[in-house]
């Protein structure tokens, strides 16, 4: 008797907890061909603005995710096959020498991932084959919300009152203990290095935190930690604007936005954790985030590549944008003459992370105060972030900017009052600009204030030692 046998593509859900994917290849088959493709133009190519579209700390990110999938699934009698090519090519060959019946994979929503998945399903329909889609990435399943994608309130407050006191949330499904091996002889395929990618092998900078490690073991490990030894979870909403260190805050987001973990599997350990040891508001606020991440995907699936352009959702990019990569090129190596702003930048250079307060500002700089176009500061997140989702980073920029989904008009960030009240004592500036250290406590945000006998006693030259200030502090006074 003829062996039912199905692909089953790995993308954005290196996972086997709460993966609807594998457990549906695994259903309605009697092997699988479980595989990742290492997209060339995804991990080799460069952003419109010529920055590297995977920088070597995601990369690295998802090298260690691949290698702790593979393990997951050999543990469980089966194998990780891995290539490195355009995956519309690479699966239609499979298909065909395995000859196999169907494609299983997670749908992607957003403009790059979609031509992947139509080049591929019209390779399959041509020798008779078929894609099949299953969703894996929301905390909601869209067919359980109360309008249709396209109808999704463009505000998240509405967004937010419509969904969640009558949107169940489903409960995650079951890793299999165990798969049916393959018969057919297959190279299982190497995990490239860094190298393959263009990139150099490179030392964590642990300075801020230690250094993230990827896959699906490394992401439960981090909510057991979070949630249960810790308890870090009940004082969320009072410590997730903080800049230092490894606990204030869940840094769930990098696990997230590979699929090593679900928002489901997030959301229902909340729950548990809220019965057995209270609920509060930091509970609640962890869900809020949550929610803002669905958010975000709603609103790429909604408006589509407007959400990667100019104008944004609204369609109305300010005139006064310039693309000056004189500025941008600053701004990208921290060297403003800001310190709040040149820290973080050197944080997420040195790292690839940056916290959520520390994104919010140096967005709003580069755009409110620099004037410079967004989608540039976004493609540089792009390439950096460790923790990169196509709908939350161009979501998050779209709404700093003003051209997205924000009620309040001309949002604007005063980076001065911003450094006071999140580093009053200047602990974060100084770990990131070491030069600084001398800096009077009550100056270390103002530096244009410093006469030229505190720069000397502080054993500082500006525009020497340390960047002259491209924005005067007295406009944020």
């Amino acid at each position: 008797m003829k062996l039912k046998r199905v692909i089953l593509w790995f993308r954005q859900d290196l996972r086997l907890h709460d993966n609807e994917a594998l457990l549906e290849a695994i259903k309605n088959s009697d092997e699988i061909i479980p595989i990742y493709i290492f997209d060339e133009r995804v991990f080799q190519s460069k952003t419109t603005f010529g920055f590297a579209k995977t920088g070597k700390f995601r990369a690295q990110f998802i090298l260690e995710s691949v290698a702790d999938l593979r393990q997951s699934l050999r543990k469980a009698g089966s194998e990780l096959y891995v290539r490195m090519g355009k995956p519309e090519d690479i699966l239609f060959k499979l298909a065909k020498e395995a000859r196999t019946t169907y494609v299983y994979c997670n749908r992607e929503r957003t403009a790059e991932e979609l031509f992947v998945q139509d080049r591929l399903e019209q390779n399959l329909w041509s020798i008779g084959q078929e894609l099949r889609y299953t969703r894996g990435k929301m905390l909601y399943y869209t067919a359980d919300l109360p309008f249709p994608v396209t109808h999704t309130p463009d505000i998240f407050t509405q967004f937010r009152k419509e969904t969640e006191r009558v949107t169940p949330i489903r409960q995650p499904l079951s890793a299999p203990t165990s798969i049916v091996p393959l018969t057919l002889r297959l190279e299982a395929g190497e995990i490239p290095t860094l190298t393959a990618f263009g990139h150099a092998d490179f030392e964590a900078d642990t300075r801020s935190m230690p250094a993230f490690k990827g896959g699906e073991t490394e992401g439960l490990k981090r909510l057991h930690y979070y949630f249960w030894e810790s308890n870090l979870v009940k004082s969320y909403e009072e410590t997730r604007n903080g800049l230092i260190g490894n606990d204030y805050s869940s840094k769930f987001s990098a696990w997230l936005a590979q699929g090593c973990i679900s928002p489901k599997t997030i959301y229902w350990e909340l729950k548990r954790y809220e019965s057995e040891r209270g609920e509060n508001k930091s509970t609640y606020w962890l869900f809020f985030e949550l929610l803002w991440r669905d958010f975000f995907r709603l609103m790429g699936k909604k408006f589509e590549n407007k959400i990667f352009q100019k104008g944004g959702t609204l369609g109305k990019p300010d005139k006064r944008w310039t693309n000056d990569e004189r500025i941008l090129q600053l701004w990208m190596e921290g060297k403003t003459g800001i310190p709040f702003i040149d820290a973080n930048m050197r944080e997420l250079a040195a790292t690839g992370f940056m916290s959520n307060r520390g994104r919010q500002n140096v967005a709003s700089f580069l755009i409110k105060d620099l004037h410079v176009n967004w989608v540039m500061g976004a493609e540089w997140f792009e390439s950096m972030l460790l923790d990169y989702d196509p709908c939350s980073n161009y979501g998050n920029w779209n709404y700093i900017a003003g051209v997205g989904n924000d009620p309040r008009e001309n949002r604007y960030f005063n980076i001065l009052n911003q450094a006071l009240r999140y580093d009053s004592k200047g602990e974060y500036v100084k770990l990131w600009l070491p030069e600084l250290k001398n800096i009077p406590i009550e100056k270390i945000h103002r530096l244009d204030t410093l006469t030229a006998e505190e720069l000397k006693l502080a054993e500082v030259k500006m525009g020497v030692h340390y960047p002259k200030t491209m924005v005067g502090t007295a406009k944020w006074v």
